[in-house]
């Protein structure tokens, strides 16, 4: 198989560079002559990126150029980071995550408390949740899921690369371990 045409990974690259969302393979396809192969161009486009200061990642359905995960703790100082949820929003954004879709009032009751209009308006506005239909009782409460953004915001290329539970909960035996220094009798 030959190597793809340089013009198409040019434009490939440069419609990734432009593109404020993720592009999706289908998109770039479009674009390319239609014996092009969407896919090596997208790997020739990744693998001209492979060790230099951005690389190519899949994230939120689709493709974006993103700091080299080992240059991003140095670029902390210079770059100013986007605002930080409050905690209530962090906490319910994760509940909507790993449950959805999800009602209101199930959030409140896994979270334990109240939720409050502003949190999902905070969460709304960050176009990090949507609407996701009504449940079937009566109210017909409105159901919460997250959005393709919350994918990008995070990382995540979809989501099945959340944290499993096991993975974010510490084993009883290491929070009874005696603290590091001290010696068990």
């Amino acid at each position: 198989m030959s190597a793809p045409d340089p013009d198409h990974v040019r434009l490939a690259e440069a419609l990734i560079f432009a593109s404020a969302d993720p592009v999706s393979l289908r998109q770039i396809a479009a674009l390319l002559p239609e014996d092009a192969d969407a896919g090596a161009v997208l790997q020739a486009v990744q693998s001209l990126y492979a060790g230099r200061g951005v690389t190519l990642t899949e994230a939120g359905g689709g493709w974006q150029f993103r700091t080299a995960p080992d240059l991003a703790g140095r670029l902390t100082r210079v770059i100013s980071r986007p605002r930080r949820l409050p905690r209530v929003a962090m906490e319910t954004l994760a509940i909507i995550a790993w449950h959805q879709p999800v009602t209101r009032a199930q959030i409140e009751e896994i979270r334990g408390a109240a939720l409050g209009q502003p949190t999902l308006d905070a969460l709304l506005e960050g176009a990090l949740i949507r609407p996701a239909g009504h449940r079937d009782v009566p109210g017909r409460p409105t159901l919460w899921a997250t959005t393709p953004a919350f994918l990008t915001q995070f990382g995540l290329r979809d989501l099945a690369d959340l944290p499993k539970r096991s993975e974010l909960v510490l084993e009883t035996s290491v929070l009874m371990a005696e603290p590091p220094g001290t010696d068990a009798p």
